[in-house]
């Protein structure tokens, strides 16, 4: 078998084994829209108990909750450090 014989099979089998790849990659795209589609249809893809939020609360609670956090946080790391040393 000659230098470009080989060179002939190995691109043949190169250009076999991507259109394999590609080939299994388009059928897993139309499967993935297939079940959204029907999880859509079957509105499965709502999540009824718990509501989005939009938006920060009005009179600027997050900052309250996060200031909250922040403080048990500091706390925490406080107490770990006296009592790790």
């Amino acid at each position: 078998m000659t230098i470009a014989e080989m060179l002939e099979q190995s691109g043949v089998l190169t250009l076999l084994g991507m259109g394999i790849v590609f080939g299994f990659l388009v059928i897993l795209i139309v499967c993935v829209s297939l079940v959204g589609k029907v999880i859509h249809a079957l509105g499965a893809d709502k999540d009824v108990g718990n509501p989005v939020k939009t938006g920060p609360a009005p009179g600027g609670t997050a900052n309250a909750g996060n200031a909250a956090v922040t403080a048990a946080i500091s706390a925490a790391v406080t107490e770990y450090r006296k009592t790790n040393q």
